[in-house]
């Protein structure tokens, strides 16, 4: 089993900043894909970016890369997820999803295993 927890949402105003962490412990060997999805109520989960950890290869939702990133120099087992320049409607709750196989995509994420309890952003104007 794979543990995750994320961390680091808040409110911010539009324009502003914020890095999410997620944490991943127990059977870690399992977790070489990571990803970060949101969803805000009433609609379909997105999303947003993943890592596949053994190599550090990233790909990112097509409306994602501009203002969000996954830093190079996170800790082991841990997916950080930078985003800068913020929108209201960037606000969701975001979660950590991992799976052990790859290919790991950035689609709605049902085929992750793995999911953390969310973080909420807020983005107000």
């Amino acid at each position: 089993q794979v543990q995750l927890v994320e961390s680091g949402g808040g409110s911010v105003q539009a324009g502003g900043s914020l890095r999410l962490s997620c944490v991943g412990s127990g059977d870690t060997y399992m977790a070489n894909c990571m990803a970060w999805f949101r969803q805000t109520p009433g609609k379909e989960r997105e999303g947003v970016a993943r890592s596949y950890m053994p190599s550090g290869g990233t790909i990112y939702a097509d409306n994602m890369r501009d203002r969000f990133t996954i830093p190079r120099d996170s800790a082991k087992n841990t997916l950080q997820l930078q985003m800068d320049n913020l929108k209201p409607e960037d606000t969701a709750m975001y979660y950590c999803a991992a799976k052990r196989y790859f290919p790991c995509g950035v689609g709605t994420g049902d085929e992750y295993t793995y999911w953390g309890q969310g973080t909420q952003v807020t983005v107000s104007s």
